[in-house]
């Protein structure tokens, strides 16, 4: 028989944090008095970034027993790992939070390193560290009879469906409170998308660009400009001033906040359902914008984005056709 109190219970919750800035976290308080509606219509039961909770709590809990958990951050460590699929076996529905869990993010782009050139570089390569005996950092260590350990740190940073499986995905860096409240209103109603859904307009942010109506219908640029180089115009296309903006191959949803602030989009929405991978598409559109055809001309114009696979890959390394760069370091693991 179920109890009064099991029928009127309210629909729990959890946030959980890997590998990722925090900024995730604190786009949940920046849903201002609306999360106050959050926490009404929901139990918060794990949040740990904000609330004294510990993994012992999540582990006694029955199997689905929480509605939805919000993992913000890629997988770096073998400790996210576990949690990742401890709140996968507890949870009815997991979503991917974020840049970083959705596409990589950021950390992601620690894929164009191996965990050995990323431990000399901070540990023992580096001007600024005083490191005389070479000491890095052991998964475990034993002194006077007692032992204590560290995470494994992965050799790869992987997206969160890479290591569970995932039923939506909420983009940004950080997502914005608008797409937040809307998804977790969209969880408690009970009428969910089809499993996999990115939840956010499936558009080009161009669509919600205050300024498409100046962007030209056939672009030539014969010069790529980097934000601080120029005085850009607030009204006026970025692409058409000759800046790289990743609107037209990012999705939407953020309401352009970037672009309203007088910057180009960067990307952290990620791409629509129609592109497999997203640098290969904002390669593409900005390619198509080149207007030269002599070889030395269009090196030249390209030259001008100083870092390709930062710029067009910046949120996405771990899940795009690429994924890593093929480290030859002997002993190097893969992980």
């Amino acid at each position: 028989m179920i109890s009064e109190n099991a029928v009127s219970a309210k629909p729990k919750v959890c946030f959980y944090w890997c590998a990722s800035c925090g900024g995730c976290e604190e786009a949940v308080v920046d849903l201002a008095e609306n999360i106050l509606d959050v926490v009404e219509a929901v139990d918060i039961v794990f949040w740990p970034v904000a609330l004294d909770f510990k993994r012992k709590d999540v582990e006694a809990m029955e199997d689905g027993e929480i509605l939805a958990c919000f993992v913000n951050g890629a997988v770096r460590m073998d400790e996210q790992k576990e949690m990742a699929q401890l709140l996968r076996k507890k949870s009815k529905v997991l979503v991917a939070f974020g840049s970083c869990s959705h596409l990589g993010g950021v950390p992601g782009l620690a894929n164009l390193s191996d965990r050995q050139s990323i431990f000399d570089t901070v540990y023992l390569d580096n001007p600024t560290t005083e490191n005389p005996d070479g000491v890095v950092p052991k998964m475990t260590h034993e002194e006077n009879g007692r032992s204590v350990s560290l995470p494994e740190f992965y050799d790869t940073v992987r997206t969160l469906d890479q290591v569970v499986d995932v039923d939506y995905y909420l983009p940004g860096c950080a997502p914005t409170p608008k797409i937040i409240l809307g998804a977790v209103q969209t969880l408690l109603s009970g009428n969910l998308p089809p499993k996999k859904t990115v939840l956010s307009p499936d558009v080009a942010l161009c669509s919600e660009c205050s300024r498409k109506d100046s962007k030209p219908e056939d672009l030539a640029l014969i010069e790529f400009k980097r934000p601080h180089e120029v005085l850009i115009d607030e009204e006026t296309c970025l692409l058409a001033q000759g800046i790289p903006c990743m609107g037209p191959a990012t999705r939407a949803g953020c309401e352009a906040q970037c672009v309203n602030g007088n910057m180009p989009c960067s990307g952290c929405f990620g791409p629509t359902g129609r592109v497999k991978d997203y640098g290969g598409k904002v390669i593409a559109a900005l390619a198509s914008m080149v207007g030269s055809n002599d070889e030395e001309k269009i090196v030249e114009i390209l030259d001008k984005i100083p870092d390709p696979i930062g710029t067009f890959y910046r949120y996405s390394m771990p899940s795009s056709l690429l994924r890593r760069r093929r480290m030859r370091t002997v002993g190097s693991h893969t992980n």
